[in-house]
């Protein structure tokens, strides 16, 4: 049973959203939250495996949101929803901790799937947001932090994904499977994460 916490504003997507992951089976969810202070008070005592959280809520922002629940929840698994691909709001998010994106048009099977899909270790990324890591990577001092180092093989998908390469089409090209392509993409997000805590990250987030 996958457990889910639901941060959205908009009282029809959540609605949704909610329907949908808690009818299907596999799915639970425990919490729909408004805003990102009531998400802050319910769901760090529920522990949701994941959490499907809004980029502009009323108040506090979900990236923000984002920020404080991975201080709590470090295991929770967070996919931003956003009504388009705002690679600047979504790239904030990722270095605030979250895993992933979903666009809200996203059809009911790529929402649950993307679910199951972030707690096997893949990470939806979309050519936009390639773009933003593979500047910031350039931007990092690989003395300062070797943790942030692409290997060949990240820096290779990386590439292909700048060219808006869909992930299938990168599993073809490189000889790998989807799976493969995906945790790569996780891979390259935790490298993120761990340069995004240095001095460089937060020159370059301001």
């Amino acid at each position: 049973m996958i457990t889910i916490g639901i941060v959205e504003d908009d009282a029809v997507v959540r609605s949704s959203l909610a329907r949908l992951t808690g009818e299907f089976p596999g799915f639970r969810c425990l919490a729909t939250c408004a805003t990102g202070e009531e998400a802050l008070k319910l769901l760090p005592d529920l522990q949701p495996q994941v959490v499907l959280m809004d980029v502009h809520l009323p108040q506090m922002s979900g990236i923000e949101c984002t920020r404080r629940l991975k201080k709590v929840l470090p295991e929770t698994q967070v996919l931003m929803l956003t009504v388009y691909d705002d690679s600047d709001s979504i790239f904030r998010a990722l270095k605030a901790g979250a895993s992933g994106y979903l666009l809200k048009r996203s059809e009911p099977e790529e929402v649950l799937e993307a679910i199951k899909d972030v707690l096997k270790g893949g990470a939806p990324m979309s050519s936009q947001i390639a773009r933003k890591v593979v500047q910031s990577f350039r931007e990092s001092d690989p003395v300062a932090d070797p943790a942030a180092r692409l290997t060949e093989r990240e820096a290779e998908l990386l590439s292909y994904l700048t060219k808006g390469y869909a992930n299938k089409e990168i599993a073809d090209r490189m000889a790998i499977t989807v799976p493969t392509v995906r945790t790569h993409l996780r891979n390259i997000y935790e490298k993120l994460h761990v340069r995004s805590r240095t001095e460089a990250a937060v020159k370059y987030m301001h």
